[in-house]
């Protein structure tokens, strides 16, 4: 869900043409850091058991402060929510929208890669590869 509502963000930035001088690097390293996500999440998802350390390090720690510093700087020099709610156009509201189910669901991805049913997983999940055929056994 994180990495689709960034999609979401992107896509309503550049065709809404807000987006800035530069915007094709801006798109460039957002499209390597969701490429990568899925990636990763592939790994984890096989058993590999570094892959949500990489999540959690990379997306769950950087990934939110990346999505957060703004907003919190903003309000931090006096802003007001209502303020900028009231003077938000559509674009403004499905971005900010988005932008909070993004960090939610980094939060809750993070937290749910580590409650007692997923430290299980990976302790009984030897880890395979991210492709090629599936043990038998696995297919039940």
């Amino acid at each position: 869900m994180a990495i689709g509502a960034g999609v979401f963000e992107t896509v309503l930035i550049v065709t809404s043409g807000r987006a800035a001088g530069g915007s094709v690097i801006g798109v460039t390293v957002r499209a390597v850091v969701f490429i990568a996500a899925v990636l990763v999440v592939v790994r984890m998802y096989s058993g590999q058991r570094w892959a949500r350390w990489v999540l959690t390090g990379a997306l769950g720690l950087l990934g939110t402060l990346s999505l957060t510093a703004d907003p919190v700087l903003w309000l931090a020099e006096g802003n007001s929510i209502n303020e900028a709610v009231r003077n938000s156009g559509a674009v403004d509201l499905l971005f900010g929208g988005s932008r909070v189910v993004h960090v939610a669901a980094v939060l809750c991805g993070c937290v749910l890669m580590f409650v007692p049913s997923a430290n299980a997983y990976f302790r009984t999940r030897p880890p395979r590869p991210a492709h090629g055929p599936t043990p038998v056994g696995d297919r039940l």
